[in-house]
């Protein structure tokens, strides 16, 4: 597929098929949009909800699987008090909302990139980095590291999915890191991510290796300065953050 990475600002009316929750917090939705063109794995979309009243809202949201005709999915974080996520999270089979995207073309996978692929992800900021993921997948290509940061266990957005593939796949390595409550067989100390944390597991090479950082600001900031001081060159890392939304 050979998608548009220029944003399409064309709002269209998309239809919810399923929805089913990831965390106690998070939902992963599944909607059909007619005449998708495709999209890249790290793109997102903007959803935009109306009040009777005309009063409106959008939030931007990353899309977590790879292209797949007119069927699009995304996973929402809840959040307390928010206008949004408490919204879709309630979403259910056949109800419609306003969509716009495919957006980005700056933090996206391609599978001709890269022969080494680094995924650090802080909370939701998996979401765009999983799309990667089944990308890969679905393609082949590169060797994949995923680092991913949760307060605990209970955290892990698609625990099921990343034990089996980490299982199945020998492309690929997943480091689990908690930071207030650790699996019991976890080694690891709860923590934020740190120096060690982000180590590369070999010589770093000058080219032919990507790396995505995702989640909230300050982990996105701290996480690309651990790396710039391992060594990987800042023209490989490429980063997308959120603040507080709702």
């Amino acid at each position: 597929m050979d998608a548009d990475v220029r944003p399409k600002l064309q709002w269209r009316v998309a239809q919810v098929v399923n929805s089913h929750p990831e965390t106690d917090s998070a939902q992963t939705i599944g909607l059909i949009v007619p005449g998708w063109g495709g999209h890249l794995a790290g793109q997102h979309i903007d959803l935009k909800l109306t009040a009777e009243d005309g009063y409106s809202a959008q939030r931007s949201y990353s899309l977590s699987r790879p292209a797949d005709g007119e069927r699009i999915e995304l996973t929402v974080q809840r959040v307390a008090d928010g206008e949004v996520s408490p919204y879709l999270i309630g979403l259910a089979a056949g109800d419609e909302i306003e969509l716009r995207g495919p957006i980005g073309g700056w933090f996206v996978w391609r599978p001709d990139e890269a022969a080494q692929v680094l995924l650090v992800g802080g909370g939701s900021g998996i979401v765009p980095l999983m799309a990667m993921l089944r990308q890969r997948v679905v393609a082949g290509g590169a060797d994949f590291r995923l680092v991913y940061s949760v307060r605990s266990p209970a955290d892990v957005y698609y625990a099921d999915e990343l034990g089996r593939l980490e299982r199945e796949c020998d492309w690929l390595s997943v480091a689990l890191l908690y930071t207030r409550a650790a699996a019991a067989d976890t080694a690891r100390p709860p923590g934020r991510v740190g120096y060690a944390d982000l180590a590369p597991a070999g010589s770093i090479p000058d080219r032919g290796i990507c790396v995505y950082v995702c989640g909230p600001t300050g982990f996105v900031e701290s996480a690309t300065a651990k790396l710039i001081a391992h060594g990987y060159r800042p023209s490989a890392i490429r980063t997308e953050r959120f603040g507080p939304s709702n």
